[in-house]
């Protein structure tokens, strides 16, 4: 298998959800459950990169391990650059950026990831989506939508429902309109490149990360899902929805 690393950035302050990775899901601390999921993935490594001793505390606890990173950091992919730099991780080793409010995000597709970047060597950087069927996530602004060009690499991400149907859209989404996965397999060189920038007007006014890359002129390529991904936990709403699937 791959070799790879997951690197998953959890902040503790949220405005929606205030103190957000140690919410109990499943009767374990979220960003626990995005460690345990990352661990059976067959990662040969996962650390919980954070701002707030409290998240290193309850990792530790559960087995995981944990790291403090800058608390002034803007974006998670900055703090998954400082666990890269102070683990001396050579260019070309292979790093997961797994969200630390996505606790069901299954293994196989870090997987997927891992070997999708050792397959295709010139790919600084991989995602994944899924297409969006329901009329009522293309609306909503949670629900990060991604149009990609022939060789499925990524031309725009954005929070509102992209492509736009100018003549309205079918009764039937098709496979046209696709939710972004947020998962992301970078190389550790790629990763030095991007966060050696400043953050990017376009990823300032959707505050999305990913669109630093693309403004850099960074390829992003873009993977059809192997299997169904779970939304992860923004609002309340998710957060129940989710507590209902574990304890079901």
């Amino acid at each position: 298998m791959t070799p790879f690393k997951v690197v998953i950035p959890a902040r503790f302050a949220s405005a929606r959800l205030p103190g957000k990775p140690l919410l109990e899901v499943g009767g374990r601390p979220m960003v626990v459950r995005v460690a345990d999921q990352a661990a059976a993935s067959g990662a040969e490594e996962v650390l919980v990169a954070t701002d707030d001793e409290r998240i290193v505390q309850a990792v530790a606890a559960a087995g995981h391990q944990a790291v403090l990173t800058d608390p002034g950091h803007a974006s998670g992919l900055d703090r998954v650059h400082e666990v890269v730099v102070e683990q001396g991780w050579p260019d070309a080793t292979i790093v997961l950026n797994v969200q630390g409010d996505e606790p069901l995000a299954p293994p196989a597709l870090m997987r997927q990831l891992a070997e999708a970047m050792a397959a295709e060597p010139r790919a600084p950087m991989t995602t994944l989506c899924e297409p969006i069927t329901r009329r009522r996530d293309l609306e909503d602004p949670n629900v990060v939508k991604v149009v990609r060009d022939g060789e499925g690499l990524a031309l725009y991400f954005s929070r509102a429902p992209l492509p736009m149907a100018r003549d309205g859209y079918p009764r039937e989404l098709d496979g046209l309109w696709r939710r972004h996965i947020g998962l992301y397999a970078f190389r550790a060189g790629a990763l030095r490149r991007l966060a050696a920038l400043p953050p990017s007007p376009l990823e300032t006014v959707e505050r999305l990360e990913q669109l630093r890359a693309l403004e850099d002129g960074m390829d992003i390529l873009v993977l059809d899902a192997c299997c169904a991904a779970p939304t992860g936990v923004d609002v309340p709403a998710d957060l129940a929805r989710v507590r209902r699937l574990l304890s079901a």
